[in-house]
Parts: C-alpha cells; sequence; structure tokens
C-alpha cells in the first residue's frame, strides 16, 4: 500500500506539473522516430504515419488522463516503442498498410482479452524471459546499428548527434535522446531542403485506413506485436507502479490500454500500453513527496502527450525532409538502453542461453518465410531448441 504523507501542495502542485511536463516530453522526443520508422516500414505514407502518430499519442493521453483520474494512482499510458521497432523489421505485408492495421486492431482485441482472461495473462507471463528477451533484442539489433551507420554515411552530421546524446547522458540520462533529437531537427532545418509548404499542416489530418484481415499479417505482426507489447511493456509497467508502493489491479489496465488501442488502430496507430521509463517519472518522489498525490503528474503528462499529438504533422514533415540514416539513428540511441537490458536479461541463465541466442539470431536475421517476419520463426526457434534442451535433461 502506498505510504501518505504530508505536505508538497495538491494533485497539481508544481512538482507534479513539472515532472508531468518532463514525462511528456522525454515519452515524446525520445522515440517518435521509432513511431514513424515502424510505420513506415509497413507501408505507411507521409499522411498515414502523421495520422498514427497522433492518434497514437492522443490515445495514450486520453487512456493515462482516464486511468489516474479513475484510479488515484499515477497510471502512465505511452505507445509500444519495441512494437514500433518490431515493424521496422517486417516487410509491408501483401496487403499493404491496411493489412497491418488489421493486424494492429487484432493485436488490441488480444490485449483486452488478457485483461478480461485471466489464462491468456497468465499465458504471455509465462513465456520464458530469455526468449521474450531475446527476441526483443534481435528486434531491436537493426535501429541500434543505425548510429554507427549514421556516422559512416554522414560523419559530420552523424557524429554531432551521437556527441551529443553521449555528453548529456552523463549528466542527464533522461535528456540524453531529446537533446539528439532538437539537435538533429537542427541540422535537418539547416542542410536539407524542405518542400514549400511542407511545414504549413502542424496539425497532420486523421486518415482511416479500412483494416485488411491478412493471415500472414496476422502471424507475422499481430502474434508478435501482442507479446512484445505484453512482455516488454504492460508487464514492466505493472512492475514499476509496486516498486513505488502502487498495487493497482492489472486486468482492468490491460482492458483500458487495448481498447485505446483499438480506437487508435484505423487511424493508423498500432498499440498503446502501460508506460515503464516514463511511469517512474511521475510515480516516483520527484512528482510529489505524497504517493497520494501523485496521480497529478500522470494526468498532466496525458495532457502533454495530446498537446504533442497535435504536432504531429510539423514532426513528421521533419523526418520526411531528413536522411533516413539520420532518423534512425536517432531511434537506434533512443533504443540502445533497451538493447543491452534485454541482450543481459536473454543470456542471464546458463540453461536457456542456447536457446535465447537462437531466438535473437533468427530474429536478428530479418529472414521472413511465407511472409512472416522473423520475430515469429525466432521465437518458434528458441522455443524448439529449449523444449529439446529440457527434454534431454530429463530423459537424462
Amino acid at each position: 500500500m502506498t505510504k501518505v504523507t504530508t505536505g508538497g501542495g495538491g494533485a497539481f502542485s508544481l512538482p507534479t506539473i513539472t515532472a508531468g511536463l518532463l514525462a511528456a516530453f522525454v515519452g515524446f522526443a525520445s522515440s517518435f522516430a521509432v513511431i514513424i520508422a515502424g510505420l513506415g516500414a509497413v507501408g505507411a505514407s507521409q499522411a498515414q504515419a502523421a495520422s498514427g502518430l497522433m492518434a497514437l499519442s492522443i490515445a495514450m493521453g486520453l487512456g493515462g488522463i482516464l486511468l489516474s483520474l479513475r484510479t488515484r494512482q499515477p497510471i502512465s499510458v505511452a505507445w509500444s516503442t519495441p512494437g514500433a521497432a518490431l515493424l521496422v523489421t517486417a516487410a509491408v505485408p501483401e496487403g499493404g498498410f491496411a493489412a497491418a492495421v488489421g493486424a494492429f486492431l487484432v493485436c488490441g482485441i488480444a490485449i483486452v482479452i488478457a485483461g478480461l482472461w485471466k489464462p491468456l495473462g497468465r499465458a504471455v507471463a509465462a513465456i520464458p524471459p530469455a526468449l521474450a528477451n531475446a527476441m526483443l533484442a534481435g528486434v531491436l539489433l537493426g535501429l541500434c546499428l543505425a548510429p554507427v551507420q549514421a556516422v559512416a554515411e554522414f560523419p559530420a552530421l552523424g557524429l554531432v548527434i551521437v556527441v551529443t546524446w553521449a555528453v548529456v547522458a552523463r549528466f542527464k540520462r533522461l535528456l540524453a535522446v531529446p537533446a539528439a533529437v532538437l539537435v538533429a531537427a537542427v541540422l535537418i532545418a539547416a542542410t536539407s531542403d524542405l518542400a514549400p509548404g511542407a511545414m504549413a499542416s502542424i496539425a497532420p489530418e486523421p486518415v482511416f485506413v479500412m483494416p485488411v484481415f491478412d493471415t500472414a499479417a496476422m502471424i507475422g505482426i499481430a502474434l508478435p506485436l501482442f507479446i512484445v507489447t505484453m512482455a516488454s511493456q504492460n508487464i514492466p509497467g505493472i512492475a514499476v507502479l509496486n516498486a513505488n508502493g502502487y498495487r493497482p489491479a492489472p486486468g482492468p489496465l490491460f482492458t483500458t490500454t487495448g481498447v485505446f488501442s483499438l480506437l487508435a488502430a484505423p487511424l493508423g496507430g498500432h498499440a498503446v500500453n502501460l508506460a515503464a521509463i516514463t511511469a517512474a517519472l511521475c510515480a516516483g518522489p520527484e512528482a510529489h513527496p505524497d504517493p497520494a498525490k501523485r496521480y497529478g503528474a500522470a494526468v498532466v503528462a496525458g495532457c502533454g502527450y495530446i498537446g504533442f499529438g497535435l504536432l504531429a504533422g510539423l514532426a513528421t514533415a521533419f523526418i520526411a525532409a531528413s536522411p533516413p540514416v539520420l532518423i534512425e539513428a536517432v531511434a537506434g540511441l533512443a533504443l540502445l538502453g533497451a538493447f543491452g537490458a534485454s541482450v543481459a536479461a536473454a543470456v542471464s541463465e546458463a540453461r536457456d542461453r542456447e536457446a535465447a541466442v537462437v531466438t535473437f539470431v533468427v530474429t536478428a536475421s530479418g529472414l521472413g518465410f511465407l511472409g512472416i517476419s522473423g520475430a515469429f520463426w525466432g521465437l518458434l526457434a528458441g522455443g524448439a531448441i529449449m523444449a529439446l534442451t529440457r527434454w534431454r535433461k530429463a530423459a537424462g
């Protein structure tokens, strides 16, 4: 249970407002490039990617506000950054972006069911952590190599971005990626030729996409997206809240994020979920000395996300005007921490190390079979190796 202390003002005092705005800025600026890259990789046009970015921002903003006010706990909602990184490794499905949207809808339905039906939630939690982390590491590897590629292709620009990230990280790690984003934006504005009128529309137009339900997209996109979102976002999100003394019922939280994922999907959004890193900003003592009043920080963060969502047109215009590898470099810097944590967790248990390595290698290969992405085959291959290893030990 949370321990209530006195002092520090109300739920919307200066500390909670500051923490909430910082969480929104860090959450949006550190990973919006990953979102746009992921949506583009599965066939979204610039207008559809901007619409998806806006839909996700508004969905996670409204979701965080609703859950925080309803529970009076700092429940932060974020888009699935690992899920977007997964999309980067997936090929455009046979049905184009419409088939990807169909997969997004199925993923949202699965998240809702996981919240309502406990056996499904337990089944996701029962996926061996070594395999789940190895799959995530394999998904992230390609983007994490982008900063090196950027330095090789554009030495001057790439080095400035990487050095900015490295220097700021030494003083305030949370601000390192946002600082790199700001520097990248300045460099793009100074060195790129923006088309006339490209920055005219700051708020993007919502673009409705009629979903197409394709079997290969369900297996290659929806299933891995669901697993990654639950295993690397929703479950850690609950752990962050528990570590700060909050004990919300997980089921209703999962269901709510699933519903908002469903609402965002027809406009191009892939998935929203419980936040993990930015959740710590709103749930920690920096947000308010009284744990009972920290929910105000999550509400402010939600309002911030909605505001940033209305700037999605500006963000996508900058990205469209820049060399793709520079944007991927920023995305890669944002994911280095997640990649390192995933690798460490994947190989921490000696008995599961071989299965984890197989999962990582197959996933990172980027090869797909039967139109299904490598993430699914990596999980399947690693699971087979793990089952064979344990059967062999049991038989011996």
